[in-house]
């Protein structure tokens, strides 16, 4: 048996809601902390220090799975960090260049 429009209607108003709700509150919480000290030495080092233990954190798990090919995962980190600094810190060149000089060195070798 197919739901019937009002009740439809009612589930999405209700995921409405909550979506907006949990989407809004940490804004409205955060908003008497902007001028913090805090807050403002966290949105300076959180954004470098998360890409740090994701890098940490992917290199250690391909060193394990890799074998023998350990510095291909390496080489193309260094590809990623000299393109992104080199093109005035576009993610997206970086990340493809990255991405596009791991997938050689692995099909090349």
């Amino acid at each position: 048996m197919t739901p019937s429009l009002p009740y439809l209607l009612a589930i999405l108003a209700i995921v409405f809601v909550i979506d907006f709700t949990l989407r809004a509150l940490p804004f409205k919480i955060l908003e008497p902390l902007r001028d913090s000290r805090f807050v403002e030495d966290m949105a300076v080092w959180m954004p470098p220090g998360i890409m740090l233990i994701l890098v940490l954190s992917t290199l250690t798990h391909n060193a394990h799975t890799a074998g023998d090919h350990w510095w291909v995962a390496l080489a193309a980190t260094g590809v990623t960090v000299a393109v992104h600094l080199l093109s005035g810190r576009k993610l997206l060149w970086s990340v493809g260049a990255g991405t596009l000089a791991y997938i050689a060195l692995l099909n090349w070798l």
